[in-house]
């Protein structure tokens, strides 16, 4: 599940800040965003776009948002493997993710879960030949059949019809027909769904590949991440050379593609750290994430809507953390949008800067009651950070680990939903090591590619 100030846009971007810094790539050197849940924030909105700064990516970047069924995470894997090809872009950063929001009292409730996955793409001219993993064979089965389902107007997934049907009819033939051609390649791993803790492995033993299905950690670990669950489960297959099936299915779509190892692919070996990580949560707590249990009692609405000139304006320096560096005497001031004249000097000249998204509290406090919709207790610290610009945030968590001097990365959290717009901007977070995710780039780091119309993932 996700905690209350979390979705499935937060977690793409963290999983997009992990992918970048595995990678040791900027931001800016990204062409084009590729993003596949099934549900994302907006349903007629800026889902792209928001994620796109929030990761930092320039204006001019290109992609494409894919949804609907869990089968958009792999379609916008190989979106970006032929915008690779087709030349339109040269370093594709590909997120699958998904949040997903199960019928109360269904048998699906208790598999649903959260994730996100990210792996960066680059064309062969690019990769200059180093060491990585390469996209090969691909195939793909569709069937105008009804498998899982949500109208319009409703909020929770449903769930299946007939557990025996949805068995024998609509899940496991096509998993079977699509493994059974990437069985000839020989894999060393599979990367199989699993969407009630069974079905899985019934497909692994069908294709003969009992005992070595690396997604089955992931899938006991947080259940069906829906559209991350494929890209998801094969990271655990990336962490050393191999060939890796991935097979995700959706929708009436299921495809499988063939990940090809030459080493262990930077970035694939905090998986099992990071699914070590997270806090046990009650019923309640689950509920109140998904917003089924609300708090009673008059609510403190925003001075003005998130469509306002307000947001318009700052929209992008809240996402993207910039600052105006002053030409006169380098002072950043931040939010710039609200200092005309330099807060040191009074210097009108700007350069406009992205902030370091590291720091160290300053001072802070935890105020113990907050009207809804924030959730108390609730930190709020001020931040030095490392580039010498000082900032007052909110606190990831109930403020019980912060404290004076506490070091700090700033991460993507969405603060409200206010009046039906989810409103997003950075919180604090202490860190945690290890892995130092977010630290030095990593050296060294790359993969084996041939021919300009082959995709390679550098990174996930």
């Amino acid at each position: 599940m996700c905690a209350h100030d979390e979705d499935v846009l937060t977690l793409s971007a963290e999983a997009a800040a992990r992918a970048l810094a595995a990678a040791g790539l900027d931001p800016g050197a990204i062409d084009g965003l590729w993003w596949g849940t099934t549900r994302p924030p907006f349903a007629e909105g800026p889902s792209h776009a928001i994620l796109a700064a929030a990761i930092g990516l320039g204006s001019n970047s290109t992609g494409a948002l894919l949804s609907g069924s869990p089968h958009a995470g792999i379609e916008a894997l190989l979106g970006a493997a032929d915008a690779i090809a087709a030349g339109s872009a040269r370093v594709a950063l590909v997120v699958a993710a998904d949040a997903l929001r199960p019928g109360i009292g269904t048998s699906f409730e208790t598999r649903a879960g959260a994730g996100a996955a990210a792996y960066i793409l680059t064309s062969a001219d690019v990769s200059g030949g180093e060491a990585g993993a390469l996209i090969g064979a691909r195939v793909t089965r569709t069937y105008p059949l009804l498998d899982r389902y949500r109208g319009d107007a409703e909020l929770a997934t449903r769930d299946v019809y007939d557990p025996r049907l949805f068995r024998e009819e609509i899940f496991l033939p096509p998993i079977r027909e699509v493994g059974e051609h990437l069985a000839t390649l020989e894999p060393t791993v599979w990367s199989l769904p699993d969407p009630d803790g069974r079905l899985g492995g019934i497909a692994a033993t069908q294709l003969g590949a009992r005992g070595a299905v690396a997604s089955d950690i992931v899938s006991k670990a947080v259940g069906d991440t829906g559209a991350a669950a494929a890209l998801l489960g094969a990271i655990a297959g990336l962490d050393a050379a191999g060939t890796v099936a991935v097979i995700a299915t959706g929708g009436g779509r299921t495809t499988g593609v063939a990940l090809v190892a030459d080493v262990a692919v930077p970035g694939a070996a905090t998986l099992q750290h990071l699914l070590d990580e997270g806090n046990e949560a009650s019923y309640a707590e689950v509920l109140r994430s998904r917003t089924e249990l609300v708090a009673v009692g008059e609510s403190v609405p925003m001075g003005v809507p998130p469509q306002s000139a307000m947001f318009v304006r700052g929209a992008n320096e809240m996402l993207s953390l910039l600052a105006g560096r002053c030409a006169d005497c380098g002072t950043l001031n931040t939010p710039p949008s609200i200092h005309p004249m330099c807060l040191s000097c009074g210097g009108t000249k700007f350069e406009t800067v992205a902030l370091a998204r590291r720091g160290i509290v300053h001072t802070y406090v935890v105020n113990r009651t907050m009207p809804a919709p924030f959730v108390a207790p609730l930190g709020i610290a001020v931040i030095d950070l490392e580039d010498g610009a000082r900032i007052m945030l909110q606190v990831v968590g109930d403020g019980a680990d912060i404290e004076i001097g506490a070091a700090v990365d700033l991460v993507l959290r969405r603060y409200a939903h206010e009046r039906g717009v989810p409103v997003y901007g950075l919180k604090a977070r202490v860190r945690q090591d290890p892995p130092d995710i977010f630290g030095d780039a990593v050296e060294g780091n790359g993969f084996d590619g041939t021919g300009d119309e082959t995709s390679t993932i550098k990174e996930q």
